[in-house]
C-alpha cells in the first residue's frame, strides 16, 4: 500500500468513528491521527534498529499529542485513538485491526515481567476511557473493556470486562458491530449485585413473615384447645 493511500485510510476511519469530525482537513489536526503516522515512521526505524531515532519520534510525539506509543509496539490497520490525551502503549504491545481506544488508556506491564511484557489486543476490541489492560496476556476479538477498569488477565472473545480488578460481566458468543462500539451500554456487576441482594432480602422477609404468621397461628390454636 501507498503511504498516500495510507493516509486516506487513516482519515477514513477517523471520520467514520467520530462525528466530530466534518471535513477531511480537520483529521489533520486530529493527534491520533499525527500520533499514528508518526508511529508508523518510527516503528519501521525500530525494525532496522535504529533505536534513539525511533525513540526520540516517539518521544517528541508523546509531548505534542498526549499519546505516546512505542516504536516497538505492533499495530494493525485500523487503530481509532479519541481525544488521546494520556493513552500510553507498551513497547512488547501487540495490537489488531479496527481497535479503539479512549483517552487515558494504559497498554502496560506490570513491572513483574521481562520479554514480552505487554498484551495483546486482538481485533475489534474497545478500550474504554481511563482503563488499564496490564500484563502479557490476550484480550479476544470482539470485546469491551469498561472505562476505568483494571485489567489483568486472560480476557476471552466477545466479552464485555468492568470493574478492579477487571472481571467478565458478559459474553454471548455474537459478533459486537462497530455501531455497538460504545462505553455507556456496558453491564455495571455492582448495581446486578445490589439488585440480587435486594431480591434475597424480599424473599427472606415473606418468608419471616410466613414463619411469624405460622407461629401465631399455632399460638391460637393451643389456646383455643386449652
Amino acid at each position: 500500500m501507498g503511504f498516500i493511500q495510507y493516509i486516506k485510510e487513516e482519515i477514513n476511519i477517523i471520520k467514520e468513528r467520530d462525528p466530530a469530525i466534518h471535513s477531511s482537513a480537520e483529521v489533520f489536526l486530529y493527534p491520533s491521527f499525527k500520533a499514528i503516522l508518526r508511529y508508523r515512521i518510527a516503528h519501521g526505524l525500530y525494525l532496522k534498529k535504529h533505536y534513539f531515532v525511533a525513540r526520540w519520534i516517539s518521544q517528541r510525539t508523546a509531548r505534542k499529542t498526549g499519546i505516546e506509543i512505542h516504536p516497538g509496539a505492533t499495530i494493525g490497520k485500523g487503530l481509532f485513538i479519541d481525544h488521546g490525551h494520556g493513552v500510553v502503549i507498551g513497547e512488547t504491545a501487540i495490537i489488531g485491526d479496527n481497535v479503539t481506544l479512549y483517552q487515558g488508556v494504559t497498554l502496560g506491564g506490570t513491572g513483574k515481567e521481562k520479554g514480552k511484557r505487554h498484551p495483546t489486543i486482538k481485533d475489534n476490541v474497545m478500550i474504554s476511557a481511563g482503563a488499564k489492560v496490564l500484563g502479557s496476556f490476550t484480550v479476544g476479538e470482539n470485546s469491551k473493556i469498561g472505562a476505568g477498569s483494571v485489567v489483568v488477565n486472560e480476557v476471552p472473545p466477545n466479552c464485555t470486562v468492568v470493574g478492579i480488578p477487571g472481571r467478565v460481566v458478559k459474553r454471548d458468543n455474537k459478533k459486537i458491530p462497530r455501531s455497538d462500539m460504545d462505553q455507556v451500554t456496558l453491564p455495571d456487576p455492582i448495581m446486578q449485585e445490589l439488585k440480587q441482594l435486594l431480591k434475597e432480602k424480599e424473599r427472606l422477609e415473606k418468608r419471616i413473615k410466613q414463619l411469624e404468621k405460622e407461629h401465631q397461628e399455632c399460638l391460637e390454636k393451643r389456646v383455643s384447645l386449652r
